[in-house]
């Protein structure tokens, strides 16, 4: 089986809108939506949620008030300020690093698993697809996305692809996503700051090892920033597989829950989308 994650640097490239097309296109494969933090690909595709799992991936500390003698050690080590001196711990600010447990004197600190969000395997026309959702203000969304992961990949049985909606940005949630990949499609646009993006996430694909491809999306809305993406990727030895042109009716289409697989009059769009696929798996033989 073979993993493709695709990324971005940022949120609004297309990336989701790539993936829920192949999903629609691509057969014998299995999902996985990465982007904890805002998830969508579930929007577009018809599923069915079998299983909905808690995830716990954040510690909080907590005070007994009839153990706590108001020393206020606890508040003096806190770095994150997440204890009052009146001794009480906010937990929207707590990091769980455990430092006022070492320093409390009658052990009436404890850490308790926080719940964090939960993880969602659903049915897809027979296919696997797991998802999930962060907790408004939770952190933990990189141990998240591993779990989303580790939980597709207990499914898989037989597919061929695993294809993975990965997180926007470069931080963590991004390292998580691609952690164990055949190769990275950076989903960009021709946009100063797309191709700003596209070398900051290129950077982290590469050095975790991971062969990157690029798909240009809106690619006829700057020539000039086109060429240059050309141009940046033939110096890094970065295969380009997709150029998608700038066409108002695909929003409309996901103004209807359609990808553009779905809707006749994107036939153009279809063939890029398949040409897109056919050059993924011939870069990654």
């Amino acid at each position: 089986m073979k993993q493709f994650v695709f990324i971005s640097g940022k949120g609004g490239t297309g990336k989701s809108t790539v993936v829920a097309s192949l999903a629609k296109y691509v057969s014998n494969k299995a999902l996985a939506d990465a982007d904890v933090d805002a998830p969508n690909l579930h929007i577009l595709l018809e599923h069915e949620v079998v299983e909905k799992t808690p995830f716990q991936g954040a510690k909080i500390a907590k005070i007994d008030q009839s153990k706590c003698i108001h020393c206020h050690k606890g508040y003096e080590v806190c770095r994150f300020d997440a204890i009052s001196k009146d001794d009480v711990i906010n937990p929207l600010k707590c990091e769980g690093c455990g430092a006022c447990l070492l320093v409390c004197p009658v052990n009436a600190i404890t850490l308790h698993e926080e719940l964090t969000g939960h993880v969602y395997q659903s049915n897809l026309n027979g296919e696997h697809f797991t998802h999930a959702l962060l907790a408004i203000g939770a952190e933990g969304s990189g141990k998240l996305v591993t779990e989303v992961k580790k939980k597709v990949k207990e499914l898989i049985n037989k597919e061929d692809y695993l294809l993975v909606d990965g997180s926007p940005g470069i931080g963590c949630v991004v390292i998580a996503s691609i952690t164990g990949a055949d190769a990275c499609v950076i989903v960009t646009e021709a946009t100063k700051s797309g191709l700003s993006d596209l070398k900051r996430v290129q950077q982290v694909a590469d050095h975790f090892g991971i062969k990157t491809l690029v798909c240009i999306n809106k690619y006829d809305l700057n020539n000039d920033v086109t060429k240059r993406i050309e141009e940046y990727c033939k110096s890094q030895n970065v295969a380009i597989i997709g150029k998608i042109p700038f066409e108002p009716l695909i929003m409309k289409a996901l103004q209807q829950l359609k990808t553009p697989m779905e809707d006749d009059r994107l036939e153009h769009i279809k063939n890029e989308i398949i040409s897109l696929w056919d050059n993924l798996i011939k870069e990654t033989k």
